[in-house]
């Protein structure tokens, strides 16, 4: 990738996972395992920088998820500090359904100065649409964002359907649905999706599962303006990413929306 394609785009990774470094090992090689994908790097935060830099990534939006209640606590002052370390970042705190204290949880967030909650319902092995789920979303209120993984043809916790009813049910919720709304369930995502208002989608974990034609297609389906680059490293590179995004034919002004217009807008960043 030619410094000459990127560097008239202000780019955005809205997807990023981060670890201490002392369990990065440790995280990275579970998400490969639980997918059957090898990773493309270790998930600590110079490593993502490194990674994005090559193609002139300005901001990351980084986050992990709280495989148990207790790592809860943990997770969310990491990312708070790497946030603190690393100006580039904007962090996305964690919760789960089975916390003895949601309401905590979520000042917390707050608190810290995180702008969001990421939820992951396959890992964390809840259905995005439970009651227990639907507290953390009341909580939330319509400050925070949420950033949910969504899809997997071997699951049914994050099913496109469930995201949907997220929606019905919490309709002023700031809600990014990941991977074109449906990892591995794109049909399904494009049927229960297109159209939901204050719902928009990143494209990472996609590109290289769908043709460009397909993803393009998505894309303009849900809306060019509703749509964010994102990586979700370490999964894939950022140049391998990049590459495969401008593949999709869109013009130059819908690359800079999709990029980091969309989500500056999304979340009020000047």
């Amino acid at each position: 990738m030619t410094p000459e394609v990127y560097e008239k785009y202000e780019i955005f990774d809205t997807h990023a996972h981060i670890f201490p470094e002392k369990i990065a090992g440790i995280a990275t090689d579970s998400i490969g395992n639980f997918y059957g994908i090898p990773m493309n790097g270790m998930g600590m935060s110079e490593k993502l920088i490194e990674s994005g830099s090559k193609i002139g990534v300005s901001l990351y939006l980084v986050c992990s998820t709280a495989t148990t209640p207790r790592q809860t606590d943990n997770i969310n002052h990491f990312i708070a500090s790497e946030c603190a370390a690393h100006s580039c970042f904007y962090g996305f705190g964690t919760t789960h359904p089975d916390s003895e204290d949601l309401e905590a949880d979520i000042k917390q967030i707050k608190e810290l100065g995180l702008h969001g909650v990421k939820l992951h319902p396959d890992f964390q092995k809840f259905n995005a649409d439970s009651p227990e789920a639907f507290r953390i979303y009341e909580l939330m209120g319509e400050d925070l964002p949420l950033l949910i993984h969504c899809g997997d043809a071997r699951y049914d916790y994050s099913a496109p359907a469930r995201i949907k009813r997220i929606h019905e049910n919490f309709p002023k919720l700031k809600l990014i649905a990941a991977h074109l709304g449906g990892y591995q369930q794109w049909d399904a995502a494009e049927e229960c999706l297109t159209g939901l208002d204050n719902v928009k989608f990143d494209v990472s974990s996609s590109l290289a599962f769908l043709t460009p034609e397909r993803a393009a297609g998505m894309v303009r389906k849900y809306g060019v303006e509703n749509c964010f680059f994102g990586v979700d490293f370490p999964m894939w590179s950022h140049d391998d990413e990049l590459m495969r995004f401008l593949k999709l034919g869109f013009t130059e002004d819908e690359n800079r929306k999709i990029f980091s217009g969309n989500f500056k807008e999304f979340v009020g960043i000047k």
